[in-house]
Formats: C-alpha cells, sequence, structure tokens
C-alpha cells in the first residue's frame, strides 16, 4: 500500500514571522496525520520553518531546485544548499515555473536527477493546459512530461519519486477536475511508468492531484484509488484548512 502525502505550496506567501504563526498553529492540528505531511515553504522561511517543526510530522520542502552544483546562477539555489538548509523535498516543474520562468521538460529532468543525486525527494509536476484538454491531449502531455522527467533515473529513485498530476486550467481558479477525470489521468501516468520501468515500480511511485484540492472536495479526491495524495496551494496558507485536508480520512 502506498502511503497518502499531502504537500503544502505556499507559494510566494509568508513573511518569516508570518510562517513561523502559521506552522506553530499548524504543528498540533496534524500530529496524528496518518499521511506524510510536507509544507513547501520560500527560501526566506527556511530557517524558521524548520526550526518550528523539529520533532514533529512535518517535514520541510522547497519550491525549486536548480541543475547545477555551484556556479554563475544568480537567484538560484543548488540541491546541496538545500539539503543543508534541512529541506527533504521540493517541488519541480510546478506549472508556475514552466509558464513564468522558462522551465522546460529538460530542466525539470535536470533538476530531478540533482535533487535526487543530493538525497532530496522530488515532486514533480506534470499537466495539460485547458485548451490541450479540450484537444484530447492530455493523456499524450502528461505521459510525455512524466517520462521526460524520470529520464536517467534508477528504479529505486522513481518509486520513493512523488508526481503531482496538476491539470494547470484548476490551480488557483476554484475550478478542479471531477474525482473521476482526476483518477483517470493519475490512471494514465502510472501506467506510461508501468510499460516503461515495470508494474513494481508503477505500483510504488506515489501519485498526488495538485489541483485546488480542499477541504470540500478533499475527500472524494483521496477515496479514488489512483490518488495517493494532495499538491495543495491557497488552502495550505490556513491552518485549519491544511489541517482538515491533511486528516482527511479522520
Amino acid at each position: 500500500m502506498r502511503k497518502a502525502i499531502i504537500a503544502g505550496n505556499w507559494k510566494m506567501n509568508k513573511t518569516p514571522a508570518e510562517a513561523a504563526e502559521l506552522v506553530s498553529e499548524l504543528i498540533p492540528l496534524v500530529k496524528d496525520a496518518d499521511c506524510d505531511v510536507v509544507v513547501c515553504v520560500p527560501a526566506a522561511d527556511f530557517t524558521v520553518v524548520g526550526e518550528a517543526i523539529k520533532g514533529t510530522n512535518i517535514k520541510l520542502g522547497a519550491q525549486n531546485v536548480h541543475f547545477a552544483k555551484s556556479g554563475a546562477y544568480t537567484g538560484e539555489l543548488s540541491a546541496d544548499m538545500l539539503k543543508a538548509c534541512g529541506v527533504e523535498y521540493v517541488v519541480i516543474g510546478h506549472s508556475e515555473r514552466r509558464q513564468y520562468f522558462g522551465e522546460t521538460d529538460k530542466t525539470v529532468n535536470l533538476r530531478t536527477l540533482a535533487a535526487v543525486e543530493a538525497g532530496l525527494t522530488p515532486i514533480i509536476c506534470v499537466g495539460e493546459m485547458k485548451d490541450e484538454r479540450e484537444a484530447g491531449y492530455t493523456d499524450i502531455i502528461v505521459e510525455y512530461q512524466t517520462l521526460m522527467a524520470l529520464h536517467g533515473l534508477t528504479d529505486e529513485a522513481i518509486k520513493a519519486a512523488v508526481i503531482a498530476y496538476e491539470p494547470v486550467w484548476a490551480i488557483g481558479t476554484g475550478l478542479t477536475a471531477t474525482d473521476e477525470q482526476a483518477n483517470e489521468t493519475i490512471g494514465v501516468i502510472r501506467k506510461a511508468i508501468e510499460r516503461k520501468y515495470g508494474k513494481d515500480v508503477a505500483d510504488a511511485v506515489r501519485i498526488q492531484y495538485g489541483g485546488s484540492m480542499n477541504p470540500k472536495n478533499v475527500k472524494g479526491l483521496m477515496a479514488q484509488p489512483e490518488i495517493d495524495g494532495g499538491l495543495i496551494g491557497g488552502a495550505s496558507l490556513k491552518a485549519p484548512d491544511f489541517s482538515q485536508v491533511v486528516l482527511y480520512n479522520k
């Protein structure tokens, strides 16, 4: 059985003081969670959040990582830097990185390889635009993005990785795929991994849904057999909301 993983993506929100307040409120609310709990915070919040969650069941995540170990990459952070800050998970290839900052399937792969080499767990984002879904290309796009991201990883590294299916049209819009749509597309991703790497690998890898999961829809989504968790945006910025998602089975 795959253990569920709920990860909050704070995006560009929360000063260190605000982050400390949020995570302090969150800690007691999710202490009895049955799933893995991760908060992916801005780099400015690594220290304060990392200190606050020591000894708790919450893990620290980052929102991006560079593929080089060091060099002339102003504004970037290497995997070793993240590791040294106590980061355990890192979001890679989020649609906002693809849309606003020129992320490509190639750089997603390079970042994933760098993260794994440093001992970080990648949360690899894949997903289609609204017009691509309407044109019937969803399956092709998510299969390609997934297999490109995983290229060069060992079977064991793929098993340990997390994939987040995030239909781009459902991020920050209040729209969400139906439970069945999300489950179907995540099933497509898993089948693509099975064809390439075998059933053992496909059965082990955890695949989240990342399109506006919230307290109102989490139970239906998490009841689907292919969905292993959620990458949570807006709902992760309020401790009561995020805790309700984390405790979806309580």
